[in-house]
């Protein structure tokens, strides 16, 4: 896939709240982060409707901090409605891998992923869904 490449004027608190999200987010520049923004942004877009979709969400996040894990555990009793279970794996000595399955309208799975992804101390965090009729 072609790449093209375009200028962008950004005031300066906007230019340093992205390059504070390049940092936070390890992304090798400023290119990188706003692909994924963008990319999300659309992905988002597509899902913020009422179908009914099934998908897991997976998180990663270090084993040494017990409250990230136990904030993870009340979200998901807060959304048990939409849960169909959840398992946690030792990834590494330092990681923990925890797969949510999920399944309701698809803006409501956004929004509890979205929560879960954004507690502090979790590296990283992914939402996929399947719509099912």
């Amino acid at each position: 896939m072609s790449v093209a490449r375009f200028g962008v004027s950004l005031e300066e608190e906007l230019l340093e709240a992205l390059d504070h999200f390049v940092l936070q987010n390890n992304f090798p520049n400023r290119s990188r982060a706003l692909r994924h923004l963008v990319e999300k942004y659309l992905v988002e877009q597509k899902w913020q409707c009422n179908h009914e979709v099934a998908g897991s969400v997976v998180l990663l996040y270090p084993v040494n901090l017990p409250d990230v894990g136990r904030q993870i555990l009340e979200m998901e009793q807060e959304y048990s409605e939409y849960l169909l279970g959840s398992q946690r794996f030792i990834a590494d000595k330092n990681n923990v891998l925890e797969v949510v399955s999920v399944r309701g309208p698809s803006f409501k799975l956004t929004e509890f992923s979205d929560r879960l992804i954004s507690v502090k101390g979790v590296h990283h965090g992914k939402l996929l869904m399947s719509r099912l009729n």
